[in-house]
């Protein structure tokens, strides 16, 4: 298969390899401009236009928001539409998922310090936010789940879900997952007309504290755009996987996980590394008796050739290194004592331990969330979780002691910015000898 290979040994590869991971944010002009002027447009007709962009974008002929609403008992319906043997795995996905999450939930604590004040962080849910989903024929139930579970546990008070219907074709896997998450308002609304909707709110759509979810450029550039007026979860580039492999797996799992990514889209990146160069060539040649088996052949084939690459390195210790370098989204050490190798590890998204840990499961239903920083963001990113659906806040408590002693300190340090008001505000609370 036409793919990148490359030898750490070599005096450019450092160069090669950037060139390589390297990821362009330029923003589209042309799609930043208009999804600027669809933006304003729902904040000013609300309903109206949401209603126009849908029609536009996704061929529908709807006059009316309540056509674009889903109500639960639909989702319901879809539940017991599907398959049985779907369903099941969809209830047990979220079972994973959800017993995973429960495990970040964090706790509000204080404590009294010597003086007797009260010092501490309460820890409360987002009221609501909004989870957009991709649609139509796409059926991508795993990121119902993903997104709403964390939220249901982090305690968010409502979850209105988005997902476009193009023609009209709402995919019955994803309204099934969504009744399986727990979702309780569901709109077909789909692109920048979408993310308007929740970032702004309009006389149907209520306006979210946060939106999360992956969807095409135009969803990036709207989420871009609303960020500061709403959070964000991330904005994300195309799907990675690094895996560095000692020589001893079998070549065609290797050469299956490295497609696992590739098949996502052309952009997607699929990298191998090893210091055996004999079993990179096995690894090669089971690549290229598998692709032609798979439906998406022609995705995989590009992406193997623009991005992907073989890397043979030195040793296991240099393969670490390489990984610290690209800080992948996904990282498979199908090698012996894993778990003794991922200490090694400092920027990865997800961390996929021994032979038998495909990356795949951590899509689908082992537990821990699929929504991961990419781009090399893991150097100072995490995957989404209970915690970006929670918010903190100080607690500060003094005591008369208290007060008198931090307001001599506070006072002190306010004159020495010229900060007259601070320092007498702290002062007034000085005791009096």
């Amino acid at each position: 298969m036409k793919t990148n290979w490359l030898d750490a040994g070599d005096s450019d590869f450092a160069e090669r390899l950037t060139a390589l991971t390297a990821w362009s944010e330029e923003r589209d002009e042309e799609v930043a401009e208009r999804v600027r002027g669809i933006l304003k447009d729902v904040a000013r007709r609300g309903d109206q236009a949401v209603i126009d962009y849908t029609n536009r974008f996704d061929r529908r002929q709807v006059t009316s928001m309540a056509e674009l609403t889903v109500n639960r008992e639909q989702l319901l319906a879809a539940l017991e539409r599907i398959p049985v043997a779907l369903r099941e795995a969809l209830e047990a996905a979220a079972r994973r998922v959800r017993a995973y999450h429960e495990k970040q939930k964090q706790d509000s604590w204080q404590y009294r310090d010597e003086h007797g004040s009260l010092l501490g962080q309460q820890v409360t849910p987002l009221d609501r936010v909004g989870i957009y989903v991709p649609g139509g024929k796409a059926a991508y139930p795993s990121s119902v789940l993903m997104n709403a579970l964390p939220a249901h546990v982090a305690g968010v008070g409502e979850i209105v879900m988005v997902s476009p219907a193009p023609d009209g074709e709402l995919n019955d896997v994803v309204l099934a997952a969504a009744a399986v998450a727990g979702v309780e308002r569901f709109f077909s609304l789909g692109g920048a007309q979408a993310v308007a909707a929740l970032a702004h709110g309009t006389e149907t759509v209520p306006a979210v504290d946060k939106i999360v979810g992956p969807g095409n450029i135009y969803v990036a550039e709207a989420k871009r755009q609303v960020f500061g007026k709403v959070g964000i979860d991330m904005i994300a580039g195309p799907s990675e996987i690094l895996v560095v492999c000692d020589g001893k797996t079998d070549p065609e799992w290797i050469a299956m996980d490295l497609f696992s990514q590739a098949e996502h889209d052309e952009e997607a990146q699929s990298i191998l590394v090893s210091p055996d160069a004999e079993f990179l060539k096995r690894v090669d040649a089971a690549m290229d008796r598998l692709a032609p088996t798979l439906e998406r052949e022609d995705i995989i084939r590009t992406s193997m050739a623009n991005r992907g690459a073989l890397i043979q390195v030195r040793d296991l210790d240099q393969a670490l290194e390489v990984v610290n370098r690209v800080s992948p989204e996904h990282l498979e050490l199908s090698m012996d004592d894993a778990e003794a190798w991922a200490r090694k590890v400092r920027h990865a998204g997800a961390i996929f331990l021994g032979r038998h840990t495909p990356e795949a499961l951590g899509d689908y239903c082992a537990g821990p969330n699929h929504v991961l920083p990419t781009s090399a963001t893991a150097r100072f990113s995490s995957p989404l979780g209970v915690y970006d659906f929670q918010k903190r806040s100080s607690l500060i408590g003094c005591s008369p002691e208290g007060a008198s002693e931090l307001g001599r300190i506070a006072s002190a340090l306010a004159r020495g910015e010229s900060l007259t008001a601070h320092a007498r505000s702290a002062e007034y609370r000085i005791k009096k000898d």
